[in-house]
């Protein structure tokens, strides 16, 4: 019996269903853009942990800060004892969150745990109690998140109600024929039959659909949002917990926009791999809570910000929001040219290195093709090469390499995606 299947079998007996794995394999160690299995078998990572590793695995630096960090402390609490890693990361985010505005940041664990606080602050600051989100759109697993996501399975199906005044409009997405205004006709009956302008707390976006299928926001759809919110009083809550930190082929997708949201959230590729999120905003919204309303016990915790104030470091000294848009466009090119020899493939989408084909069991109809998706994820495992889906319909396979890879291991996984999809979609 192989290590993997032993500790398949003792995952099955120990671990709940619901806490699902998309690759049957136990890693063992990784490095860079690559991990090895409990057997010993090498694959290339287009998963980064879900767009985690921005720059990779144990990046050199980053491994470096967490070391450094451990000859320290690992935590105090900083609502307890602060540290001065913390008040740097937040200096940091405050200057490289879009727009010209004073700002504040707020540090947390996880992506849900960051929308969560700040549909608690737009609250606060508001006086109202309503969001608006997206069709589409994911936002976290916890209870105000869930309501926020636009998808009953497997988010929000057997367990039970959700917080309640919380509305969705369709999400643009030209592939499945919803336009822009077909979106801003879904907020203004919203507005119409559900809940009036003034009591809106919160219109909540993801710049580019993570877990929907990476479909892209036009820019034109976020300035409506910009200024309907200015219009209305809506705090404007731009989720970049997936294209955060250089993904996208810039810092963050909502530059592709030229407008500032009101508050920023961000997680996943912020600190290399250990736990951490922000919420970062305008000044005047982020101190509209009460004395103790923010916090929790390990947010901002001394790993995660000297993992982060690395990670940014990376970043910039690396120029790997220059190499996002680099790799996303090598990546794009093939698999272009890939569609025009398979119908299967009804769209290629993302910005930077964030790419997704959508598979279609026909270009006619294009009736999405989940089993396709599934197939081709399976082959390329097979191959040596860890991908992932999305969608509504689970019919997107997505790309997302470390902004870190080296070009030849670009190139063998590009020759595996074509070799899978070939052999999935005959």
């Amino acid at each position: 019996m192989s290590r993997n299947t032993d500790l398949h079998a003792r995952r099955l007996a120990a671990v709940p269903q619901g806490w699902g794995s998309v690759h049957p394999i136990y890693v063992e160690r990784a490095r860079g853009a690559e991990l090895w299995d409990a057997d010993g078998r090498r694959y290339i990572d287009f998963a980064s942990g879900i767009a985690v590793l921005n720059t990779g695995h144990l990046h050199p630096r980053v491994k470096k800060a967490l070391a450094e960090q451990l000859e320290h402390f690992t935590h105090t609490c900083f609502m307890v004892a602060p540290y001065e890693s913390a008040v740097a990361l937040c200096e940091r985010l405050n200057r490289i969150a879009p727009g010209p505005g004073e700002k504040k940041t707020l540090l947390l664990n996880s992506g849900a745990e960051a929308v969560e606080n700040a549909v608690k602050i737009a609250r606060a600051y508001s006086g109202r109690s309503g969001v608006i989100a997206f069709r589409g759109g994911f936002h976290g697993r916890t209870f105000m998140a869930k309501a926020l996501t636009g998808k009953v399975e497997p988010y929000k199906s057997r367990f039970g109600p959700v917080p309640g005044e919380v509305f969705h409009a369709p999400y643009p997405y030209d592939f499945r024929g919803i336009s822009v205004a077909r979106s801003l006709d879904g907020i203004a009956a919203i507005f119409a039959a559900d809940i009036e302008p003034s009591r809106v707390a919160a219109i909540v976006i993801e710049p580019v659909l993570g877990e929907g299928g990476f479909v892209v926001s036009p820019p034109e759809l976020l300035a409506e949002l910009r200024a309907l919110c200015d219009r209305h009083g809506i705090v404007l809550i731009v989720d970049e917990v997936q294209t955060g930190f250089a993904r996208s082929g810039r810092m963050f997708a909502i530059e592709y926009a030229g407008i500032e949201p009101d508050l920023l959230v961000t997680a996943k590729s912020l600190a290399g791999g250990v736990p951490l999120s922000a919420v970062t905003g305008k000044t005047s919204i982020m101190d509209s809570t009460g004395a103790s309303g923010l916090g929790g016990t390990y947010g901002g915790s001394p790993l995660g910000c000297a993992a982060a104030l690395a990670v940014l470091d990376t970043i910039e000294d690396e120029g790997l929001v220059e190499r996002a848009a680099a790799i996303g466009h090598i990546i794009r090119t093939r698999l272009q040219r890939l569609a025009e020899t398979n119908a299967r493939i009804g769209e290629v989408r993302g910005l930077g290195a964030m790419i997704a084909i959508e598979l279609v069991r026909d270009p006619r109809s294009r009736t999405p093709d989940p089993a396709a998706a599934a197939a081709v994820v399976a082959r390329a495992r097979e191959f040596g090469l860890i991908l992932l889906t999305c969608g509504s319909d689970k019919n997107v396979v997505r790309f997302l390499p470390p902004l870190t890879i080296a070009d030849e291991l670009l190139e063998e996984a590009l020759g595996i995606v074509e070799q899978a999809v070939r052999e999935a979609c005959e």
